[in-house]
């Protein structure tokens, strides 16, 4: 393919931000949808047939320079694209599932006066995450890295009115913004060490310079894993992802699903030379995503907002996503990514739908028996549910079975917080299937009377992403069940200089196909259990969660209250940095105003002095002329 057609892959998306943003109150909101959609999709268009092309051609990595960019000293940083099998893979699930989102939103933000502005973001958004991953050095990627974090803040505020969006904006802009102070460490660190940010140099050199475990290398990988833990909302850098459900729902399916926060999981599979390197790093990195995964899916427990619920199981899905990295199983992690985009993407669209068709109501407790009115909604995100919930043969059993066999190799105790995690994860999500579309309409009346399935334009996004859920699992299936996992085929290339650095972790013996049958029936049988348990719970007694006012049990308070992280967080970061600021505006007003005072009132002393030298007597003024002449002449008479 010609480099012409490469660079219109993310150039697209841009045009499409320009004409919208530039022109959005004077474009039909016919054609700003229309612009903006066929951006995205000629974007994916053009990615596919650079897939076929890169396949057809013997899938040998390449990067495309396309100018020099910044020169300091013996630093060289070209601006380029690297095109390999890792950012193919990224750049179809981004554009094509953003696709579907852009054409979902013509019909659901139809009716919204920023429609245009809403559309500009979008593509805005899409090429910083394009630019991210075909980056050929860590600089561009951090460019990318820092326009999804502006676009997620624009996005997650777009309703500016309502404050309380406006905050979950800000928090969302400020804590990634820790996280990608990690990640500018470990950039620096890579520049002192290796003298360059390009990924074909900083690799072969830690390959062939570094032993495992070196110090610098573990230090450079735990920067990094700050920017990761940022951008993919891992333990304690989570909360602002679910409060980022304040965006409008086809933000929350963006960003949640298939593009901002798998940017630190692609960081991490990049950078695969580096972490094969620094064992104890990935041993943190597994910790963390088995913390996560058991602590966000017990928060989801209790949840009653549905796009809450949702928000959690991403949190806990990103945190499986880790764990398996922790266990060097980058290809299974892959998978995840992108069985994830596909039903959580369809889990937030459905989501979406049903909210329109709620008139906008959120709260689960005032739904049910929603399934005969929005049928096409509900047939599909029971798809999705089943396939989040890991039940063969949809999407989600594949990756998150390939998951849990990897880390049970590697760590019996994570292996059994993963099970428990996926136990909580069934039930949570079919909890949120029974009480939205079975048993009887809790709602309003004028809410009933209003229920009606979505336009086309948002149930074929749905309907085709129930397919991607039901059979997007059948790239990875694994040998035990007669398969050849040709996803993990295709990107063992990305490991050949992770395995020459460190050959020792490669060579782990694989499970026998009996251990994996076990390790299957146990996940699958936890998940029919959870589910029929919230059947029996939600459908067949009838159970409402109890009203906000109602007193809960300690434990159910606490975990309803998602642990009072946010409390502890305010406690602790915010009010003190409040109570400096006050601090320092009070001091600083005060010391300002002393330091003015000072020199009004000097001034005003001086002002006064002087003045009685003004006598007005014409005499006087000679004779003071008469004098200063005559010192003047001396003084030169001296010199």
């Amino acid at each position: 393919m010609s480099a012409s057609l490469l660079i219109l892959i993310p150039l697209l998306p841009l045009v499409g931000f320009l004409i919208n943003g530039i022109g959005f109150p004077n474009i039909p909101k016919g054609a700003v949808g229309i612009i903006g959609t066929l951006a995205v999709v000629a974007s994916f268009v053009l990615s596919v047939m650079t897939f076929n092309a890169f396949v057809a051609a013997g899938s040998q990595p390449f990067v495309l320079p396309l100018f020099d960019w910044i020169t300091v000293g013996d630093l060289h940083i070209p601006f380029s694209f690297q095109i390999d099998q890792l950012s193919l893979l990224m750049l179809m699930i981004i554009t094509g599932v953003g696709s579907l989102i852009h054409i979902y939103s013509i019909g659901y933000m139809h009716h919204d006066s920023g429609f245009g502005k809403f559309f500009a973001y979008l593509n805005l958004f899409l090429f910083f995450m394009l630019l991210l991953v075909l980056g050929s050095n860590y600089v561009i990627m951090f460019i990318g890295w820092e326009g999804v974090g502006l676009c997620s803040y624009l996005l997650i505020g777009f309703w500016n009115k309502n404050t309380n969006y406006n905050n979950a904006a800000r928090k969302a802009f400020i804590m990634n913004r820790v996280g990608d102070l990690g990640f500018l460490l470990g950039i620096f660190t890579i520049i002192a060490t290796f003298g360059s940010v390009e990924y074909t140099e900083v690799f072969s050199k830690a390959a062939a310079g570094f032993q495992v475990g070196d110090p610098v290398i573990i230090t450079i990988t735990l920067f990094l894993f700050v920017g990761a833990m940022g951008k993919s909302a891992q333990i304690p850098l989570y909360t602002w992802l679910p409060d980022a459900m304040a965006g409008p729902t086809p933000v929350s399916a963006l960003i949640h699903a298939a593009t901002m926060v798998t940017a630190g999981i692609y960081m991490v599979i990049r950078s695969n030379v580096l972490y094969s390197l620094a064992p104890s790093t990935l041993e943190i990195v597994g910790i963390i995503g088995g913390a996560t995964a058991l602590f966000a899916a017990s928060i989801g427990l209790l949840q009653n907002d549905i796009k809450k619920v949702l928000a959690y199981s991403t949190v806990s899905q990103l945190g499986y996503m880790f764990m398996g990295l922790g266990a060097m199983a980058y290809s299974a992690s892959m998978f995840h990514v992108i069985t994830h985009a596909f039903f959580k993407a369809l889990l937030f669209l459905g989501a979406g739908s049903v909210i329109h068709a709620m008139s906008d109501e959120q709260d689960i407790r005032s739904m049910g028996g929603l399934r005969k009115k929005l049928p096409v909604t509900f047939l599909t995100f029971l798809i999705a549910t089943i396939a989040i919930s890991g039940i063969p043969p949809f999407a989600g059993f594949f990756s998150k079975d390939e998951i849990l066999a990897h880390v049970f190799e590697h760590n019996k105790i994570l292996w059994v917080i993963g099970v428990l995690g996926s136990v909580m994860t069934s039930f949570y999500m079919f909890r949120l299937l029974f009480l939205t579309f079975f048993g009887t309409f809790r709602g309003t009346h004028e809410q009933e009377h209003h229920l009606h399935e979505s336009p086309a334009s948002m149930t074929v996004p749905l309907i085709i992403l129930a397919i991607l859920s039901a059979a997007g699992g059948f790239i990875g299936v694994p040998e035990a069940l007669h398969g050849s996992h040709q996803l993990a085929q295709f990107m063992a290339p990305l490991y050949d200089l992770a395995k020459t650095a460190n050959p020792a972790a490669f060579a782990h013996t694989s499970l026998s196909h009996s251990e994996e049958y076990m390790l299957m029936a146990i996940s699958v049988a936890a998940a029919l259990i959870s589910a029929i348990a919230a059947y029996v719970m939600y459908v067949q007694k009838g159970a409402v969660p109890a009203a906000d006012t109602e007193e809960k049990s300690g434990l159910q308070r606490v975990i309803y209250n998602k642990y009072y992280v946010d409390e502890l967080y305010d406690s602790v970061f915010v009010k003190p940095v409040k109570v400096l600021s006050n601090f320092l505006y009070a001091a600083g007003e005060f010391a300002i105003d002393l330091i003015i005072d000072a020199v009004v009132k000097l001034v005003g002393l001086f002002a006064k002095l002087l003045r009685k030298t003004q006598t007005g007597s014409t005499g006087e003024y000679v004779f003071a002329m008469v004098i200063g002449i005559v010192v003047i002449l001396f003084w030169k008479l001296l010199l």
